[in-house]
């Protein structure tokens, strides 16, 4: 029986199950593990600086060699409920090679808090790093903020949310950057996920970025990987659609061959096309 659009129960947890598609992932993980923890020893970071008083509310900086440099906030991946800033590391180190300033954000993960929660704890890194990151050599007029899967949807909600309530009359980030990104939840919401994620349906509605575009927001970049499901091209699909439609600036860039987590590799590959599209943006 089909539980969503022609996926039966099975059908639909295999699409969502990014682990389950790629075998190897675990050496791929350990492969930025050990790129992660050699980087430390090249990097400097300010850690742990705290944006709220809530759980996981902090976030590193790694600050670039030249004062006044772009930004590049990251937000990590995990369904909402594993993972953490310092698993990514291995992203900062080519970015602070690039020029920009590097700030990998954590925030509360399923089930401690719920969706409203971790947008929200989201919005307040944002806000905090652009009322801050100036002191620590960021520019905050180029903030660009980039995030993978759950990250992916997180960033959408950043570009889309109404800043007005922080103190912003517009966005305080230039862009957006969504890797493999989930822009609609109602899916997520009838898998296997939604057992620690807890979701009802007018939630996955509320936080659904593809189903509610903004009247207004900056460029979102957007890629997914060629060797990903079909639900997470189908994802991309439904937001690029519906944002253009509205009249949003939204660039999709080509991926092949590349998985749900080899996609990452790409975003740190000067040469490869997903790295480009941002840093023209970003450094340009």
């Amino acid at each position: 029986m089909a539980v969503f659009r022609e996926y039966d129960q099975a059908a639909l947890d295999a699409q969502y199950n990014a682990r389950a598609a790629v075998p190897d992932h675990p050496a791929v993980i350990q492969r930025w593990d050990l790129a992660g923890a050699a980087a430390l020893d090249r990097l400097t970071v300010r850690p742990d600086l705290a944006y709220g008083d809530g759980l996981l509310e902090t976030l590193d900086v790694y600050p670039a060699a030249a004062p006044g440099a772009p930004v590049l906030l990251f937000i990590h991946g995990g369904y909402w409920q594993w993972r953490d800033k310092k698993d990514f590391v291995f992203l900062a180190e080519p970015w602070v090679a690039a020029g920009a300033t590097v700030v990998m954000i954590n925030y509360p993960l399923a089930p401690v808090a719920g969706m409203d929660e971790i947008v929200d704890a989201c919005r307040r890194a944002v806000a905090w790093t652009a009322a801050r990151i100036s002191a620590m050599g960021g520019d905050p007029a180029r903030i660009w903020v980039a995030g993978h899967s759950a990250g992916g949807h997180l960033t959408a909600e950043m570009l889309a949310t109404d800043w007005r309530g922080f103190g912003y009359m517009s966005a305080p980030v230039a862009g957006g950057f969504a890797l493999s990104g989930l822009y609609e939840l109602e899916p997520i919401r009838l898998t296997y996920l939604n057992e620690v994620l807890g979701m009802d349906a007018e939630t996955a509605r509320r936080n659904s970025p593809a189903l509610h575009p903004p009247a207004s927001a900056p460029p979102l970049l957007a890629a997914v990987g060629g060797a990903e499901t079909a639900e997470f091209h189908r994802q991309q699909a439904a937001l690029a659609t519906a944002w253009r439609g509205a009249g949003l600036d939204v660039e999709t860039v080509a991926a092949p061959g590349r998985n749900h987590f080899t996609i990452l590799d790409a975003f740190i590959d000067p040469g490869h096309a997903v790295h480009r599209a941002l840093r023209a943006r970003l450094l340009g």
